[in-house]
């Protein structure tokens, strides 16, 4: 799946979104879509945004891990 938009650009929808901020939309679609009540398109709509919820918190996840292992090396 090829990054969109919404995901990359300065001012798309999810680029300025906090880890946290974002792991909670993420728990919010995993929620409905576990719920079963959504309608077919909606629930495609639905696993679309929480794989790029999914990849704004796995961005954060490695930025924090590059800055402990730049820390690490700094120290040694």
């Amino acid at each position: 799946m090829s990054e969109t938009t919404e995901e990359t650009e300065p001012g798309g929808e999810l680029a300025d979104l906090s880890y946290e901020a974002a792991r909670a939309q993420l728990i919010e679609v995993v929620t409905q879509l576990e719920s079963g009540g959504v309608p077919l398109d909606e629930s495609l709509a639905l696993w679309e945004r929480g794989e790029l919820l999914a990849r704004v918190c796995q961005r954060w996840l490695d930025g924090a891990q590059a800055k402990i292992e730049a820390a690490r090396t700094d120290h040694t």
